[in-house]
């Protein structure tokens, strides 16, 4: 068992001024709240603890034990069975993507995953005292917790002790989780006959996370999710639903886009969703703390593959965004832009609202006022959160309001405003009069607001 004494700080953050970092523990607050208590498994390929900046990834995995995330550590260990294959002159065998293990390639490999985590949790315990996580004291345990089974005889290859996971011991897994301390495992497992089997790490990951019920699976590696095709394909959201992200997997091969290892973390994810794992995500090293900036912000940094369709969704308003809606539209009624409108009014016109959404929080609307006795219908109260003015989200809004009009039989639509007629226009509306409202509208105009008539025949 090993213990944490302190992390290193990230000479990479640049300092803030007090007003960003209060809008930044605003925003991290909700995810904070969120991920306290829940569970995660993280993978590592052998190369990143290659590399100068390990520490920091480690530090970012401790700062995520302190704020009560319970975690499970899964490591790979490929470029160091390499190294001690040389070392010994042994050659490296592999059939497909898949190392082939003889005895000697064992003996390799448990001295390169003995010396590896042992590396690992020296680093884990590594005292740094002029650091913010000084004093802090974080427990790391391992086990023989996973039971494998030799992948056998494969196009004709015989992959003698590569294995495959048979089970995991959860209970115990859970027990450890429960006691606060960080699960460090390694790519190797165990058969009843006593026999050790090498496996792949992101195989490891995927089953303990699918048997614990992990919340979430994340796997850190080399290139970068955000730069792949299928990640381009994400938009800014970051983020794929799981059919969606198996679909754009399938057209790859042909591409070669994704290396082995890669491609082998993808399937993982997607097996893993599929099994029960609400969230996958895929993140880069690249910047300060792309851990950090993918769990505790609202856009992530990385790719994510979700079992659900709704990480991002336009849908009816209802009562439980009544707030979200207030806090949007706020900033706009104290500039003038919007009438203000009583939370109690809201509440009484939410199912006039459409919402885009963004994990939980809502980040543009507008409603629509049907007045049927003139077959038109208002379309009101349009705001976009400003981090996300540019998409055109309101855009989307309108073609919603759109459809929505032609459902109850109207044929135009018609906004008041005084600050954006622009918008309205460049997206069909055409400058109007007072006298062009319904006499019941008509009645409540302000001509002190003087506001312009735009209107949408279709």
């Amino acid at each position: 068992m090993t213990t944490l004494a302190g992390v290193s700080d990230d000479p990479q953050v640049p300092q803030v001024d007090g007003t960003d970092f209060v809008r930044a523990i605003r925003s991290a607050a909700p995810y904070i709240h969120m991920h306290h208590g829940k569970t995660f498994v993280i993978a590592f390929p052998g190369e990143i603890c290659l590399r100068e900046d390990t520490d920091r990834l480690l530090a970012d995995i401790a700062l995520l034990s302190s704020l009560g995330v319970r975690l499970v550590l899964v490591h790979g260990v490929r470029p160091q069975i390499e190294a001690e294959l040389a070392r010994r002159g042994v050659e490296s065998v592999f059939a497909g993507d898949l190392r082939v293990t003889d005895a000697a390639t064992m003996d390799a490999v448990r001295s390169a995953i003995g010396s590896l985590r042992m590396d690992i949790e020296a680093r884990l315990s590594t005292s740094l005292g002029n650091t913010p996580m000084a004093g802090s004291r974080i427990n790391v345990v391992g086990g023989n917790w996973v039971t494998a089974r030799p992948v056998g005889v494969r196009d004709g290859v015989d992959h003698l002790l590569t294995g495959l996971v048979r089970s995991v011991n959860v209970a115990e897994i859970r027990d450890q989780l429960a006691a606060e301390r960080i699960v460090l495992v390694s790519p190797i497992g165990y058969s009843p006959t006593g026999e050790t089997f090498n496996l792949r790490n992101a195989d490891v990951a995927e089953a303990i996370a699918t048997g614990l019920g992990a919340d979430k699976l994340i796997f850190v590696i080399e290139s970068e999710p955000g730069t792949w095709r299928i990640g381009l394909d994400a938009g800014d959201a970051g983020q794929l639903a799981l059919t969606r992200a198996g679909r754009l997997l399938e057209a790859v091969p042909s591409q070669g886009e994704l290396s082995a290892e890669d491609r082998n973390c993808v399937r993982a994810a997607l097996d893993a969703c599929r099994d029960g794992v609400r969230r996958v995500h895929l993140i880069g090293t690249e910047g300060a703390s792309p851990l950090l900036r993918e769990l505790y912000t609202r856009d992530g940094y990385g790719l994510m593959i979700s079992a659900e369709d709704d990480y991002e969704s336009t849908r009816q308003a209802t009562i439980e965004d009544v707030g979200g809606i207030q806090a949007l539209i706020e900033p706009l009624e104290r500039a003038g832009a919007l009438v203000p409108r009583s939370r109690e009014q809201l509440e009484l016109d939410i199912d006039k609202f459409s919402v885009i959404v963004r994990d939980g929080t809502v980040i543009a609307c507008n409603a629509l006022y049907p007045y049927a006795e003139d077959g038109s219908g208002e379309l009101a109260c349009v705001a976009v959160h400003s981090d996300y003015r540019g998409r055109d989200l309101a855009a989307v809004l309108l073609r919603r309001a759109r459809e929505q009009a032609r459902g109850l039989g109207l044929n135009r639509l018609f906004a008041l405003t005084t600050q954006t007629p622009h918008w309205f226009i460049e997206h069909g509306f055409v400058r109007g009069a007072a006298a062009d409202l319904p006499a019941e509208r008509r009645a409540g105009y302000d001509p002190a607001r003087n506001s312009l008539v735009l209107i949408d025949r279709f």
